[in-house]
């Protein structure tokens, strides 16, 4: 990891590129700047979409909701797309290697997006 945390988040936001048409929606509100656009050609039928450093992630949920009031019966949800999913720390590991989009651009960045959350995982679950 990058950087030593202080503790790990319980859920950490991923976000799953086949449903992503990276808007920049998610990436607009990111208090701590993990999320940003993967450039692309057209592979896969996608264009380009957002990736979330889930190292740098602090699980604060801002890119799938705005918080509200506990009695505010409605939700303001950022991703039109539904893209945006908070899973849990110790199985952030598999959703990043499952994650969605060109199976080439996972095998090409592994060491860079999968690695570390499989060693975040893996620190999660001895804590």
């Amino acid at each position: 990891m990058a950087k030593k945390r202080k503790k790990l988040p319980k859920e950490v936001a991923v976000i799953n590129a086949d449903n992503c048409t990276g808007c920049d929606s998610c990436l607009e509100v990111c208090p701590v700047d993990c999320i940003y656009k993967v450039p692309g050609e057209i592979i896969s039928g996608l264009q380009s979409w957002c990736e979330i450093d889930v190292e740098r992630c602090v699980g604060c949920e801002v890119c799938v909701h705005i918080p509200t009031k506990k009695t505010d019966p409605y939700e303001l949800v950022v991703c039109p797309w539904d893209a945006i999913e908070m899973v849990p720390t110790i199985e952030v590991g598999q959703y990043v290697a499952e994650k969605g989009g060109p199976p080439e651009y996972i095998a090409e960045n592994w060491e860079r997006v999968v690695e570390p959350a499989i060693q975040m995982a893996q620190l999660a679950a001895q804590q």
